[in-house]
């Protein structure tokens, strides 16, 4: 990490003194220095309304656009992922002509799109979520151990991290079942409620009990979790002391249970992932869990026939976290927001410059930077130190970011509660289907999106974009059609093979696109681009159909072919993004 100039200890430490109320001490325990915001109520951390400005406990110089704008993604969240104009003007108490501007500013960013009246988010936004996991380095680490656990017991395995006096999940391996049990990563879940919580509550000081005894009084029913069915009546003082004594047990036992406590039939058990390089080998820094449900096993059949197995997994996992040393960094990032100042010429009052400075702060941390002096987050955004600054002051307000020590500002877990959820259950067909709709818009002919079957021998169609045209090819989601004869199905197999059904393959790899002429039907005319995963591997096909009478095989390559690349690039980009922590079903 580059040196660090004397004056960031002054510098650092000023955001500390000066945001109000977030004194408190951090949730013990947690391995992601998620430290207590402001508000001691809500467990979901919305620590001040979206509409509260810089006039509700606060700090001074804090960004009240960018406060006002994390309050709109965290609705959206709330809402899974969507929600109209007018029900954010409502949800937020933001005047209309605010909300238009704060969402034209992260459709800017394409951070969320606005279709008409409706606004959604995008893949895009789970750049800010990756920025943390990857500082965080716990899933990368460990999830392969997790997916090998899930593969050997058949039963679903989280890895979860605290967010105060709640848990959430930065990893999650299920099982293909009719009874399907996971949750969201990011999802946010009241701790007495689960099997980590009493695990992660065997290190809170009496401020973070305090806390949480506030938080029980204010939401008996916990309503502010909506990642879990509220109670039907409000919690009393013999769950509070139950919550206890499973905490109590926890510490003497070293693993937990949750016996229904989530949910009727929901059952788990959790053992913890002690943390490494930290000077601290007790600490916890995630906590590992088999989640089955009552008709598979009761909670104590979990405790007998499978701790054994998960605790032996958490071994190797706090080996992995003991001989994987540090990464080294890379170089650092620069110039992140160079772009809001051209955006905020063309877009002018509609684009709020502030409001882009400030979530483009999030993205310099990353692997390698979990943790930033306030010169290296202005040397990676390109901002001026007092505007970094003002930020950074914003986010340690609404819990996002904390302060491990004078010098350095770290990212939370809470990050994950911007968008990420309802974003980390997205699939390919979801992902693709807008890019579809703007590229069909352009050239005036169907799209769609196919996958090659698990036999290799047929295409599967995923999703469609129709047009308007009197005649038109008609393809519908779920047509399957033989993959040697269709341009999706070359491209497919062009991965994979170098020949098929006596089909010279090696060119279309090479070139990069694949062109059908009347082979599959007379008067057909397709062509089709590859879609690739992270890795590299082709994993879908984008294509357009027209009758042959409308474009020349050469106006196919020369006015159709770029329009088909340029859109695929922009599909592959969200797709990276969202595959980075996250499993995107292909269908």
């Amino acid at each position: 990490m580059p040196a660090k100039p004397t004056n960031d200890a002054h510098e650092a430490a000023a955001p500390r003194a000066e945001a109000t109320g977030a004194a408190a001490a951090p949730s013990a325990g947690t391995g992601t220095g998620a430290a207590a915001a402001p508000s001691a109520g809500a467990g979901t951390g919305a620590a001040a309304a979206p509409n509260a400005g810089a006039g509700t406990g606060a700090p001074t110089e804090a960004v009240t656009p960018l406060i006002r704008g994390i309050g709109v993604l965290r609705e959206l969240t709330e809402a899974d992922g969507t929600l109209s104009l007018s029900a954010l003007e409502r949800a937020t108490g933001l005047a209309r002509s605010t909300i238009d501007r704060i969402t034209a500013t992260l459709a800017r960013m394409d951070y969320v799109r606005v279709d008409g009246r409706d606004v959604h988010l995008t893949p895009r936004l789970m750049e800010l979520g990756n920025a943390y996991l990857s500082a965080l380095r716990l899933p990368a680490l460990l999830s392969a151990r997790a997916d090998a656990l899930a593969d050997e017991l058949d039963e679903s395995v989280s890895l979860a991290v605290a967010d105060r006096d709640g848990i959430r999940f930065i990893h999650q391996a299920t099982r293909r079942r009719a009874m399907s049990l996971s949750f969201r990563i990011g999802d946010l879940l009241p701790a007495e409620r689960t099997a980590p919580g009493p695990l992660f509550a065997t290190q809170w000081t009496d401020t973070d009990w305090q806390r949480w005894r506030d938080r029980r009084a204010s939401d008996p029913r916990d309503l502010s979790f909506t990642a879990v069915p509220p109670r039907q009546y409000g919690a009393d003082q013999r769950d509070d002391e139950a919550f206890v004594s499973r905490t109590e047990a926890a510490a003497a036992n070293g693993w937990a249970l949750d016996d229904q406590l989530i949910e009727p039939g929901l059952v788990a058990v959790s053992v913890p992932v002690r943390s490494a390089h930290t000077g601290d080998s007790r600490k916890i820094a995630c906590v590992a869990s088999v989640v089955s449900h009552t008709s598979r096993h009761t909670a104590d059949d979990l405790r007998t026939t499978l701790l054994p197995r998960l605790r032996s997994a958490v071994t190797e996992m706090e080996r992995e976290l003991r001989r994987t040393p540090p990464p080294e960094p890379g170089p650092p990032p620069s110039d992140l927001a160079l772009w809001t100042g051209a955006s905020k010429q063309q877009l002018g009052r509609d684009f709020i410059e502030s409001l882009a400075r400030g979530l483009t702060v999030l993205t310099a941390f990353g692997e390698g930077r979990p943790e930033l002096t306030l010169t290296e987050v202005a040397q990676a955004t390109g901002l001026a130190r007092a505007t970094a600054r003002r930020a950074l002051i914003t986010y340690e307000h609404l819990g996002l970011v904390t302060t491990p020590n004078p010098r350095t500002f770290t990212l939370t877990s809470r990050v994950l509660s911007l968008g990420f959820p309802p974003l980390s259950r997205t699939s390919l067909p979801e992902i693709a289907q807008p890019h579809l709709s703007d590229l069909t818009s352009r050239i005036h002919e169907p799209t769609a999106l196919a996958v090659l079957s698990d036999p290799g021998e047929e295409i599967q169609y995923t999703a469609r974009v129709a047009t308007g045209r009197v005649m038109s090819v008609n393809i519908t989601v779920g047509t399957r059609r033989p993959a040697h004869a269709t341009a999706p199905g070359r491209v497919l197999l062009a991965d994979t093979a170098t020949d098929h059904e006596g089909l010279d393959l090696t060119s279309i790899r090479s070139q990069g696109y694949a062109l059908v002429d009347e082979e599959l039907e007379e008067g057909l005319r397709s062509l089709a681009v590859p879609l690739r995963d992270r890795s590299g591997r082709v994993v879908a096909a984008l294509n357009t159909a027209m009758h042959a009478s409308r474009h020349t095989l050469r106006e196919c390559v020369t006015d159709l072919l770029p329009e088909l690349t340029s859109t695929a690039a922009r599909i592959e980009a969200d797709l990276h993004t969202a595959g980075r922590f996250t499993h995107v079903p292909l269908t």
